[in-house]
């Protein structure tokens, strides 16, 4: 960004601001997989279901909900890990709102998990036991 002469930022915008964005989202990418493990868990498992989706799916909509139900959740273990960020480097002490954004960002991706376990056992329940 620059300022320009009435004093107001600037933001860069066309091909250089798709490819600085780029860059900085897989930085992100690259630390939240270095720093939480949970992180790491979930692209792993993505690394086998993603591939696996394309054999359990039986039509384009149940192959783009299993992928989705897998980014669904390391993206909201993204938003969690940022939410962290955030509320740790605002300081160390205990403080009662600091606990529940810790908790209300852990708490969503619990949910974003079990959206994705409702997703995967629907299509296997109706591809494979009707």
């Amino acid at each position: 960004m620059a300022e320009s002469e009435n004093g107001y930022t600037t933001k860069i915008t066309g091909l250089k601001r798709f490819y600085l964005a780029t860059i900085y989202s897989i930085q992100g990418m690259k630390a939240a997989y270095a720093q939480e493990p949970a992180f790491r868990y979930e692209v792993w498992a993505s690394a086998v279901l993603i591939p696996l989706s394309c054999f359990v799916a039986q039509s384009p909509m149940q192959l783009a909900a299993l992928i989705s139900s897998c980014l669904l959740v390391m993206a909201f273990e993204l938003v969690n890990t940022a939410i962290e960020a955030v509320v740790d480097r605002a300081g160390t002490e205990f403080h009662e709102l600091a606990g529940l954004a810790k908790d209300l960002g852990s708490a969503v991706v619990m949910v974003s998990l079990a959206i994705g376990g409702l997703i995967w056992g629907a299509v296997l329940w109706e591809n494979f036991l009707c």
